[in-house]
């Protein structure tokens, strides 16, 4: 018999125009799992830092047309794995962003539009985090009771080392390492950061993060130089490291070319067409790196696209409602981890 199923991908999304782009900065700092204060002073520190920063964030969007691509994208993803999930059951894909539109509470009344019989929950964060994917998953799961979502429901946490995500990237690393043929390179696996203190409490990402890269290098074969790094820093906190500004001026000084992979990222915007494309790229000329190559995120690669099929396909045959204790990925310490081992 046919089922009706909703699969929802799961984003942070991106001011999609200027006047968009204090609100999102709003929402964003309002966030517990970004900021971990109490509501009030949480909601009073978020209006400060969006109205401080929104000057500089606009020209940072202005420089890739005023607004972020991440939406667009995220769609073109979705008609993509829809495509690719196409068969005897209806299933719809839909997408949810957590700071800017659609949020959650939008795409909640969609689905339940839709009636599924069952709601298939697919983060677009391959490792996960506190701040990324237990933040999404959070309010997907508060709005959908306000909006009476009752089908059963099952959430993919992370997919890391998932083999078909490691040879999307493996693919795309392998190509830029192939228009540098005979040169002296450093593979740098670029993430976004977390204060030492978010991982100290026991989130598991950058543990995730070297899962993957660890994984994309033994697809692509031994004796590649390789560092995973992260970037976006901001405030005052201690950053895990080492930075990605730290890891380009190295290479320069070794006199290594950089093949830089966005390791944590599956589209592109502002923090790799402007952080990666732009800013880190005038770091390397300035830190005498002969060679900069930024391999694409991952997008509507074919074999990511099959990666995430694979994903809700493998959900859906093992269907079991999200509960605590139903991973077994993370290392018993990650006790952030909403699937964690207890």
């Amino acid at each position: 018999m046919s089922r009706r199923i909703a699969v929802v991908l799961f984003n942070l999304g991106g001011p999609d125009r200027p006047d968009a782009v204090r609100p999102f900065l709003y929402n964003l700092f309002n966030d517990p799992a970004i900021i971990g204060l109490p509501a009030l002073p949480r909601l009073l520190l978020a209006t400060l830092v969006s109205s401080k920063r929104e000057k500089e964030a606009k020209g940072i969007y202005a420089r890739i047309g005023g607004g972020s691509p991440i939406l667009e994208l995220t769609w073109r993803q979705a008609h993509a794995l829809e495509a690719a999930l196409a068969g005897a059951d209806e299933i719809r894909v839909f997408v949810a962003m957590r700071y800017w539109h659609p949020m959650s509470e939008e795409t909640a009344r969609e689905v339940a539009a839709f009636a599924p019989d069952r709601v298939v929950l697919l983060p677009l964060y391959p490792q996960f985090s506190t701040t990324t994917t237990e933040s999404s998953l959070g309010e997907w799961w508060r709005v959908a009771r306000r909006v009476g979502l009752t089908a059963p429901s099952h959430a993919i946490c992370c997919y890391p080392d998932e083999p078909s995500f490691v040879a999307a990237h493996a693919g795309l690393l392998r190509r830029a390492l192939d228009s540098i043929p005979g040169q002296a390179a450093r593979i740098l696996f670029s993430a976004h950061g977390l204060p030492e203190k978010v991982v100290a409490r026991g989130d598991p990402y950058p543990w995730q993060v070297e899962r993957t890269a660890q994984a994309v290098l033994a697809a692509l074969g031994g004796g590649h130089d390789a560092v995973v790094c992260y970037q976006s820093r901001v405030g005052p906190l201690t950053w895990i490291g080492p930075s990605t500004e730290h890891e380009i001026a190295r290479a320069g000084h070794d006199g290594k070319a950089v093949v830089l992979v966005p390791i944590a990222f599956v589209s592109e915007h502002s923090e790799t067409l402007v952080e990666l494309d732009m800013t880190y790229a005038e770091l390397a000329r300035a830190r005498g790196v002969a060679r900069y190559v930024r391999v694409p995120a991952l997008g509507e690669d074919p074999t990511f696209i099959a990666a995430l099929a694979g994903l809700v396909r493998a959900t859906l045959t093992r269907y079991e409602p999200m509960s605590s204790g139903g991973c077994q990925r993370c290392p018993a310490a990650h006790r952030r981890c909403a699937l964690a081992t207890p």
